[in-house]
């Protein structure tokens, strides 16, 4: 029920526009049936056109779009234009000047300025040359479409403003965030080549020495090899502050159903609208299993927002006994038949296996797509699984099971 509602709550539909329609489409509906108590022969076309009005309002786009919605908007300005001709008793022009707003929106300004100047044209030639009223009294009614017709237009030109800004801003904003990522990727890369770099180069001449020894000098060989394991521990040592050095911000002081939630938060801008929730008491988590269950959401949103054409996502996670579960749904279309999945997801399954966990991915039945992550939590006292601090292994045992 609410991923119905939520296709019916277009998030680019002005909010203005949407009260003004109702208030104005219910006292339509109430002036055309009072216009005609108990003449079906004349209620029957005003319902038809009502519905038609209704139907088609529900469907409009408020962003250029292209295919079979995209002349909704000049079906919806007829019909409210019909409005006044089956019974409305001109109430219904608010609903045709935002019918021309409409049209702003997917047609462009220039359309809608053309449609203002012909119906402004019609409705003085009717006045005078149908009804047969003089000069005056079309002016008189003329003048005040005009006026609110450029009101309204008003308004819509400030409302695509600002979506042009608000474009503009979040186009810089990544601007900005490339340049500032790449900035910090370079001081990083300068960074770990003067430490990770040195380290591996004094592994690389002291195995290169034990080479050397291994048969004059046999005790000189192995202290090479000890002072080269030596190294590699301190090079791991480094490897794991970086990657540390990498984890989001958002992660930082908060637990992990608050940065989820902020996460999903951050994302009510994008036209998508995402609702959350977190089941259960929530645990402590090896800081492992939040980076995951962070770049799961992340990477499920981002994927719903470009590829999906969802209008909802809803995330839920869940802290169990021996487990935490991540569940992301949206209501697009799904993966295509056959195809593969991308390399975000296939990277974060690798992820999930690596802190013991599993994430799997794919269409719901009924439409949309699923992502899942089950994860594990430390039990009371406990450390999380940790692949760093297992026992040392023979390096072809490792080689092996990578096979």
């Amino acid at each position: 029920m609410q991923s119905r509602l939520a296709r019916l709550r277009d998030p680019d539909r002005p909010v203005l526009f949407s009260a003004v329609f109702w208030l104005v489409l219910a006292g339509t509906a109430v002036t055309g049936y009072l216009a005609h108590p108990g003449t079906i022969a004349a209620l029957v076309p005003f319902g038809v056109n009502l519905t038609v009005v209704t139907g088609s309002w529900l469907l409009l786009p408020w962003r250029r779009a292209s295919g079979w919605r995209r002349p909704l908007g000049v079906v919806f300005l007829v019909a409210t234009i019909m409005l006044g001709i089956t019974g409305s008793a001109e109430v219904h022009m608010l609903l045709t000047l935002i019918g021309i707003a409409n049209v702003a929106f997917v047609h462009g300004m220039r359309i809608a300025w053309m449609i203002i100047g012909g119906m402004a044209g019609a409705l003085f030639l009717t006045i005078v040359l149908l009804f047969g009223y003089g000069v005056e009294n079309a002016v008189a009614q003329t003048v005040p479409f005009i006026v609110f017709a450029v009101f309204v237009l008003g308004l819509t030109s400030a409302v695509l403003e600002a979506r042009r800004r608000r474009a503009e801003a979040q186009r810089l904003a990544a601007r900005v965030r490339e340049l500032t990522v790449a900035e910090e990727r370079a001081r990083m890369a300068a960074d770990m080549h003067d430490s990770i770099g040195h380290h591996l180069t004094v592994i690389k001449m002291s195995l290169e020495n034990a080479e050397r020894f291994r048969s004059r000098r046999p005790e000189s060989a192995w202290e090479e090899v000890r002072q080269a394991k030596e190294t590699t521990v301190t090079a791991l040592t480094d490897a794991r502050r970086w990657v540390r050095a990498l984890r989001p911000l958002a992660l930082e002081g908060q637990i992990s159903g608050a940065a989820l939630e902020r996460l999903a938060a951050s994302f009510d801008g994008t036209g998508l609208a995402v609702s959350f929730e977190v089941a259960g008491g929530e645990a402590p988590l090896d800081p492992d299993v939040e980076l995951v269950l962070y770049r799961v959401l992340q990477e499920s949103l981002t994927n719903a927002v470009r590829h999906a054409s969802a209008r909802h996502v809803s995330g839920r996670l869940a802290f169990e006994d021996e487990r935490v579960v991540l569940v992301v749904a949206d209501d697009g279309r799904g993966r295509v038949r056959d195809a593969r999945g991308g390399f975000g997801l296939r990277s974060l399954a690798e992820r999930a296996r690596t802190v013991g966990g599993v994430l799997t991915a794919g269409n719901r039945q009924g439409g949309g797509f699923e992502v899942r992550a089950e994860l594990p939590v430390p039990p009371a006292g406990g450390t999380a699984w940790d692949p760093a601090r297992e026992p040392d292994r023979n390096p072809a045992e490792d080689v092996e099971a990578a096979r």
